[in-house]
């Protein structure tokens, strides 16, 4: 048995998923399933890469907390994953324990054995907000070609790479104001001590080709030191020893593998150490995205090296996702966030449409919508599940569910299963499309066996009930063999197809096994054909969604207006204004801006949690006066659930002020 430990790239806690992050995760959920049907033992380990700058203002933007951010979207994110059939063994945090543990004993032993330095270097800082830039932090006119809005590492318009200095006009996207050159220490992985050792690394079959050639690349043009820390205010871990400095969120984000594989031991009695120490004999592979193999494939195995723990065995890289044959697009709808395909189509229908479209190298692959329901309506539904319901009806019908005692082909059934082995090996190496097409091609073979013995006809005539019996029972066990191939991208159908055929969960081998004298259940429609006008409606809600939550590009606040949509007044008059009067108010532990507020409706009382610590005292709000919006929807936080919203204006911080009723108003009264 192998000891298999697989892992996805981290989502970022800052934004919902969409349909191009599901390639990755389903690509390793069909791959670890499959692990886990041939017998090994396979744990499958994610979490949110919960750490940055992003975060910090994003939460700051929505006057939360950034832990309260994170945890919103892990719930977010986790509800996403288990409707699309994503079978985590365990979903973390890179904001954990056990990462802080891990990250600081990686950094100490690396500093120990000499691969990390510190050095004062220059960076451009707000002077207002009191913090230093990212270079995507810092916007100004492109140097080169005077475009304007261009962030501070590359030109979006012509192409041009200058550092942030460069830019003319430059501005702060946090404040607005012109950003400043300031000192500061910082610490360096010096990524070429471990230059040989990568050059054998990446050389000796951890990679695929491709990566292994684009790296040499990066070797050529010689392995620069990696800035590690980042100064306050900064979300994420400080540095032992160093106030101030924290670890830059790439630092502790592959450690959050570890981390979270950690929080699974612990649970569950395991090993640490014989997953990750440095002579460890398991196996460890990460499925990425194209997009950062810089980090996974050069600094990721250099710092474990470094701290004396075991490089993977394999990263697995991937291609991005187009829609339609272009780039994922808001205006056109097929920017689809994965909330918005599962309202409307079934999660299967995408992991079977990936599996045909994936392959074991880094090419990207398409979502042809049309190609989409044609190909499902046509394999899964016209090919695969027709053959149990062709055949389900005459078994459960006349003979009470029974299958025949013996197989009448056994030829053709020894055809089926002598494939298994060549589409096991397929799967091994991810190798899905060419998996999907070779099963395909047995569907195919079991309805032309159907269609020659044409059960229907058989049916019909005295004297061949054991003829007809037979029919059906060899393209039901033929069914089961295509569908046990199909588990690992279709586990949910499966599980449905168990029922129907009276197993447990079926493993690899189970293909070789014919059902014989068994009872199977009455039939249930597995799956039915995608509506091209569901994809249709999915389409447009991705553009409404686009409307209703757009993608922000932050801008100077002090010298361009930001300007909302515009809405209709029936959608304004929908708000329900009241009078409320404050009934209790007190601080909430662990929050920096809440207030929690128990306020009074003419007799109905609500919760309702408020940014507004730092402009208030909660003594001198009870007894007082607001305005609440009444029919908020509840929303449930980190420290409960709130009520409402009461209304407020004003900059922010110390700055906001609770909207002031008339004393002659009443609690409950409505404004107008």
């Amino acid at each position: 048995m192998r000891k298999i430990l697989v892992t996805s790239a981290l989502p970022y806690a800052n934004a919902p998923l969409h349909i191009g992050h599901i390639v990755e995760y389903t690509q390793t959920d069909i791959w670890a399933r499959f692990q886990k049907m041939r017998g090994n033992q396979c744990w499958y380990i994610c979490a949110d890469d919960s750490h940055g700058t992003p975060i910090m203002l994003h939460a700051r933007q929505k006057g939360i907390t950034p832990e309260e951010l994170i945890v919103a979207m892990s719930e977010e994110h986790q509800a996403d994953f288990r409707d699309f059939r994503i079978g985590f063994d365990n979903y973390h945090s890179t904001h954990s324990d056990e990462n802080r543990e891990l990250a600081s004993l990686i950094f100490e032993r690396n500093l120990a054995a000499g691969h990390i330095s510190s050095r004062n270097i220059i960076q451009a800082y707000d002077p207002e907000e009191k913090m230093f830039l990212p270079d995507r932090f810092i916007k100004g006119e492109c140097p080169k070609c005077g475009a304007k809005d261009q962030y501070g590492d590359n030109c979006e318009v012509c192409g041009a790479t200058y550092s942030p200095t460069e830019l003319k006009n430059s501005y702060s996207v946090v404040s607005g104001a012109k950003p400043v050159e300031k000192e500061s220490e910082h610490f360096f992985f010096k990524l070429a001590d471990f230059e040989n050792m990568l050059k054998e690394w990446t050389r000796s079959g951890h990679l695929q080709p491709e990566v292994a050639n684009k790296l040499d690349e990066w070797f050529e043009a010689g392995l620069r030191e990696w800035d590690i820390s980042r100064d306050a205010p900064y979300f994420g871990f400080e540095i032992p020893g160093h106030p101030g400095k924290y670890f830059y969120v790439w630092m502790d984000a592959p450690i959050g593998y570890m981390a979270s594989f950690k929080n699974f031991c612990n649970k569950q009695g395991l090993d640490f150490d014989e997953y990750w120490a440095e002579d460890s004999d398991t196996e460890l592979y990460h499925f990425i995205g194209k997009d950062i193999i810089y980090f996974h494939a050069l600094f990721w195995p250099a710092m474990l090296d470094g701290a004396g723990f075991r490089k993977p065995t394999t990263i697995h890289a991937h291609g991005f996702l187009t829609v339609n044959g272009q780039k994922m697009s808001k205006s056109r709808g097929s920017f689809i966030q994965a909330r918005t395909y599962l309202d409307h189509l079934n999660p299967e229908y995408l992991r079977y449409y990936f599996a045909a479209k994936l392959g074991s190298g880094v090419d990207d692959i398409d979502l042809n919508l049309e190609d989409f329901a044609l190909r499902v309506n046509s394999d899964l539904v016209g090919k695969v599940v027709n053959i149990a319901s062709r055949c389900a009806g005459f078994i459960n019908k006349r003979f009470d569910g029974k299958l025949s005692d013996e197989l009448s082909e056994p030829e053709l059934f020894q055809q089926f299963t002598d494939a298994s082995e060549a589409i096991a090996e397929h799967y091994e190496k991810r190798k899905f499309s060419r998996a999907v097409r070779e099963i395909m091609a047995f569907a195919d073979k079991a309805n032309q066996y159907i269609d020659e013995k044409q059960p229907w006809v058989v049916a019909k005539e005295e004297g061949r009930e054991q003829e007809l019996q037979d029919i059906c029972s060899m393209g039901i066990n033929l069914f089961k063999v295509l569908i046990t191939w199909l588990r690992p991208i279709l586990p949910g159908t499966a599980g449905d197809a168990e029922a129907f055929l009276n197993l447990a969960p079926l493993q690899w081998d189970d293909a070789c096994t014919p059902l014989l004298s068994h009872q199977i259940n009455k039939f249930k429609p597995l799956m039915t054909r995608v509506d091209t006008k569901k994809i249709e409606a999915m389409l447009e809600a991705s553009k409404e969604d686009m409307k209703a939550k757009p993608h922000k590009t932050a801008v100077p606040a002090k010298t361009e207006k930001e300007e909302a949509p515009t809405i209709a007044f029936e959608d304004f008059a929908k708000v329900d204004l009241r009078v409320a009067r404050i009934v209790k108010a007190q601080a909430v532990e662990g929050a920096d801006k809440l207030l929690q507020l128990t306020v009074d409706l003419d007799g109905e009382t609500r919760n309702i949690f408020a940014g507004i610590k730092a402009a208030y005292d909660p003594a001198d709000l009870e007894g007082r006066l607001t305005v609440v919006a009444a029919n908020l929807a509840p929303r449930k936080m980190r420290f409960g659930v709130s009520e409402g919203m009461v209304l407020a204006a004003g900059p922010g911080g110390k700055d906001i002020f609770l909207l002031n009723p008339d004393e002659g108003a009443q609690p409950g009264m409505k404004i107008k």
